[in-house]
């Protein structure tokens, strides 16, 4: 298949769960004020770790989206995606009794899944017995679990599938559910990460790897992407699910169209388990793979959501990268971490950037990368420092890059009929 025989996809409902709002209306009007979430664990007591902050969901009620019977059977990573894709739904205002149920489908991924779940399963095994193990408890692990409720909440009979890829994940799920439509396999599929992974264990691991910021002592200011004191990511939780169409799709039942997905690359290091390629090789041929398949040159793309996770090495890579693919054309995007204020929602984060991406299209306005003060040599690019920016732009690119050096890259453009 030629791209010339694709069909052209859409975005038309968006829904979020992050540190800085419940909604994608939340979210968007928080990070173009440019406001931080993050703030000190209240899940766990966690005076004993280095890292002592995260960015939480707050004020999050699953009985919401939920009854009190499906809650219980359900680790906190599914309650966020399915409140994702009720909010992404409801916005696409899509009615899902008039849509082919056979062609319409779901993708949506985590990094981790349930380890909620199976850390106060393995607390009752060893307290209580294995009689106490709840029977509900390999299918609220599991990471397919997502997709899985969704599609029988909405009776989506098309593609159901899952994808892990680490801090790549909502990339890759966006990605392949657009291919799924490209080539004709479904009109409608609701794509994302969730993830919900603020736990004891899980930050003592990341600690060990000495990966997060330790600034405790100002928290809204540890997640620093491209600053030259940077010193490490945020942990944080949450979901980014969106709605996609096939054009003819949206059009027919007059939807409203934030943007178009247009482009998708990806790649592997094959470098090392967690560090990124030092040549910035494999993020380079992912963009360069997004922009090709998008059909644009790269003096296209104006905006760039980077991976931009506040480590001394991604930063640098990444921005390595950047000008490995657009050459003098580098000097010339708006490039910015959506994650100084939302932090690192690990298989959630392709989700939500992919949103912050979309929106930035669809208003006008690109979100900015806070708490950019001092500047590095090595990372010399416009970061769009503190404050929003009013531009307009046709094409951008989001990045996501996860452990195992898989890289996944979405393009973006201004939808036009």
């Amino acid at each position: 298949m030629t791209s010339l025989e694709k069909r052209r996809v859409v975005v038309t409902g968006l829904g979020a769960l992050t540190p800085v709002g419940n909604s994608a209306e939340e979210y968007w009007a928080a990070i173009s004020q440019g406001k931080s979430g993050i703030g000190p664990i209240t899940k766990f007591d966690a005076k004993d770790l280095p890292t002592r902050i995260a960015g939480e969901i707050r004020n999050f009620d699953s009985l919401n989206w939920v009854d009190k019977k499906e809650a219980r059977r359900l680790d906190p990573y599914l309650k966020y995606a399915i409140a994702c894709a009720a909010m992404a739904v409801e916005d696409a205002a899509l009615n899902v009794d008039k849509v082919d149920r056979t062609r319409f489908g779901v993708l949506v991924g985590s990094g981790i899944g349930g380890i909620t779940t199976l850390l106060e399963s393995h607390k009752d095994l060893l307290e209580q017995g294995p009689d106490r193990v709840s029977p509900f408890f390999i299918p609220m692990l599991i990471i397919n679990m997502a997709s899985g409720l969704i599609s029988m909440r909405y009776g989506a009979k098309g593609p159901n599938s899952a994808v892990v890829t680490a801090c790549a994940t909502g990339n890759h799920a966006i990605g392949d559910a657009c291919k799924i439509i490209q080539r004709n396999d479904a009109d409608v599929m609701i794509a994302g990460g969730a993830e919900a992974i603020i736990t004891e264990l899980t930050f003592a691991g990341f600690c060990q790897m000495k990966a997060m910021s330790t600034r405790n002592d100002e928290p809204t200011k540890a997640s620093r992407p491209f600053d030259a004191d940077r010193d490490g990511f945020v942990c944080s939780e949450g979901g980014g699910l969106v709605v996609l169409e096939s054009l003819e799709h949206a059009v027919k039942r007059d939807a409203r169209i934030y943007a178009e997905i247009v482009g998708y690359g990806m790649s592997s290091d094959a470098h090392h388990m967690t560090a990124p390629d030092p040549e910035g090789d494999g993020a380079a041929r992912c963009m360069a793979e997004a922009i090709r398949d998008a059909g644009v040159a790269p003096a296209d793309v104006g905006y760039i959501n980077a991976h931009g996770t506040s480590t001394p090495y991604n930063d640098k890579f990444e921005t390595m990268a950047i000008k490995r693919v657009f050459g003098p054309h580098a000097k010339k995007l708006a490039v910015s971490s959506t994650k100084s204020m939302v932090g690192h929602l690990l298989g959630a984060a392709g989700g939500v950037e992919a949103i912050a991406t979309i929106l930035g299209i669809h208003h006008g306005l690109l979100p900015p990368t806070i708490n950019y003060e001092t500047p590095d040599p090595e990372c010399d690019l416009d970061y769009v420092p503190n404050q929003a920016r009013k531009q307009e732009v046709e094409v951008a690119l989001s990045n996501a890059f996860g452990f195992g050096g898989t890289n996944a890259t979405l393009a973006f453009r201004r939808f036009r009929g």
